[in-house]
This record gives C-alpha cells, sequence and structure tokens, in this order.
C-alpha cells in the first residue's frame, strides 16, 4: 500500500506545478477550439453559400451571344437535414436573383430513396427561372439509386435532360451548343453520340458529373468549356494541399478552374453533402459564369 501513497502524493505535486496548470489551460483551450471547428464544420458552413462569379472567354462564341450567363450549381443530395426542399428553395431564389440565361445542373440530385424526396425536389426546382432554359445531367448516386425516378423529376420541373445529346441556342444565324453526357462512373456515357448531334458551328459546352471526363473530352477539341460537379471540392479541404479525400474520378480535377489542353474546365463544390455531413474549407457554391467572345470570334 505504501508505494501507492507514494505514488499519489507525487502526482499531487505535480498537478500543483504551475507548469501543469499551463499545459491545462492549452488543453482546455484545445478543446474549446475543437468544439467550435466541429460546429462550424456541421452547422454554419454547409448552409453558407458561396455564390462564385467567373468571366470566361470562349474562342468560338459568336459576339450575339455576348454576355451569356449561366448559373451551375451540383451535387443536390437532397434529404431530411441539411439540404431540406425548404433550404434548397431558398438556394433556388438565390439563382435566380442572378438573373441567368440557363441554369446548368451537374448531376448527384440524390443521395438515397429519391421515390421520397421526388416531390420535394420537383416543386423545388420547378422554381427556377432562367431566361433560356434549365439543363442537367444525372450523377452517380442518381444512378446508384433510381435513375428513372431522377428523369421524371427532371421532366415534372420542365429541366432537359441532357443525358448524351444536345440542346442549341439560336440567336439569328448565330448557334451556342450545351451538350451533356450520362454518368460516366457508370459506364453510361456516350460522346460519341452526342458529337454525332453537336452543330460543327458555334460555341459548345459538356456537361458531365466527373470531372476527371476532361481528359477525354478535351482531347477532342471540339469543347471550349466542361462544368462538371462530383467532388464536393472534397468537403474538407486545409490550407495549401489538395483535399484528403476525394472520389473516383474527381482526384485529378477536384475543384474550380482548369485549362486541359485547348478546352477550360471548371469543377464546382456543389451544394449538399454526404456522410460525414460537414464541409471546412469548402462551401457550397453557385457558380455564375459570364461568356465572352474571343475578339477573333
Amino acid at each position: 500500500m505504501k508505494p501507492f501513497l507514494e505514488l499519489y502524493r507525487m502526482i499531487r505535486r505535480t498537478l500543483a506545478k504551475p507548469a501543469l496548470k499551463v499545459v491545462g489551460k492549452i488543453i482546455s483551450l484545445g478543446v474549446l477550439l475543437g468544439i467550435c471547428t466541429l460546429t462550424y464544420a456541421y452547422k454554419i458552413e454547409p448552409g453558407w453559400i458561396d455564390v462564385s462569379h467567373i468571366d470566361l472567354t470562349l474562342p468560338h462564341l459568336a459576339p450575339e451571344f455576348q454576355g451569356l450567363r449561366i448559373a451551375q450549381i451540383s451535387d443536390i443530395h437532397i434529404d431530411d437535414d441539411p439540404m431540406t426542399q425548404e433550404r434548397l428553395e431558398k438556394i433556388v431564389q438565390l439563382i435566380n436573383q442572378q438573373k441567368p440565361d440557363l441554369v446548368a445542373i451537374t448531376g448527384d440530385f440524390v443521395t438515397w430513396k429519391p421515390e421520397r424526396f421526388a416531390p420535394k425536389l420537383a416543386i423545388a426546382l420547378g422554381k427556377l427561372k432562367p431566361k433560356q432554359a434549365t439543363v442537367a445531367v444525372l450523377g452517380n448516386h442518381d444512378h446508384w439509386t433510381n435513375p428513372t425516378v431522377i428523369r421524371q423529376v427532371l421532366d415534372q420541373a420542365g429541366i432537359i435532360d441532357l443525358s448524351n445529346t444536345v440542346h442549341t441556342l439560336q440567336r439569328g444565324s448565330a448557334k451556342f451548343n450545351i451538350a451533356g453526357v450520362d454518368d460516366f462512373w457508370e459506364g453510361k456515357d456516350r460522346l460519341d453520340l452526342v458529337l454525332e448531334q453537336l452543330p460543327q458551328e458555334g460555341a459548345a459546352i459538356l456537361l458531365v458529373h466527373e470531372p476527371d471526363f476532361a481528359d477525354i473530352s478535351s482531347a477532342t477539341g471540339r469543347f471550349d468549356l466542361e462544368l462538371s460537379g462530383h467532388s464536393h471540392g472534397g468537403q474538407v479541404k486545409f490550407p495549401f494541399i489538395k483535399p484528403p479525400v476525394l472520389p473516383s474520378l474527381g482526384k485529378k480535377y477536384p475543384v474550380g478552374r482548369y485549362q486541359v489542353g485547348e478546352m477550360i474546365h471548371y469543377t464546382n463544390r456543389g451544394l449538399g453533402t454526404i456522410k460525414p455531413k460537414v464541409r471546412f474549407n469548402a462551401r457550397p457554391e453557385i457558380t455564375v459564369f459570364t461568356l465572352e467572345a474571343s475578339s477573333n470570334s
């Protein structure tokens, strides 16, 4: 018993030292900082929408389409929390305030149970009010659940499903082409069909859920711009380094703007989350592109 009593007295004497009090304060501060960081990552940043405005010069854009505005969103992942119908409708209002000509949605409308969330999704997305059209492609989660239900949602909301097809805007004799491929991860992409339908004249942009498809699409030499999502910007990103966790086919071009050959590629950080439902230094994003014609157009 005596050795244990001596040990106990030694610990008590150690705890009483001023240096240990400093260590205790440091530990307490660290715990408090950790709690604040987790609260921010769970409760604040997932709802803190970043509206990014980006000017892009496209070499094949006709002067008739000078100033065309495209609002891109991605990875909605509607669910019970945090991406509720009410939150999505507020995001739709924010998109409408940007007065876009086009809205482009690059997949992953749901994470699970699309039948349950389809009515809410259709109501919210049906309130989008672009001047021209809303276009979309599906993502891997849409295919992993029920793509038929998601396509029904698009139809109900008045959204053009661009999976392996092309939608062309025309102003006078000038054309602007918006193409899309179905999900690359699931092997549903048919770029060959898209290229068969794509007019030879006019600028062309491509929607595809997974960003690493850029190496394939840029090699065709036909697209001025590609828009993707999928990576969520990593959801958690520490300063000065690449996001530590990224999905397959979202590792090479995980976030933001890239030049891939002659094509500009942009990966949107998305709006929703998957588990763990946190965001840190990767705010949900609405990207608003204003297109400029090249002086050589």
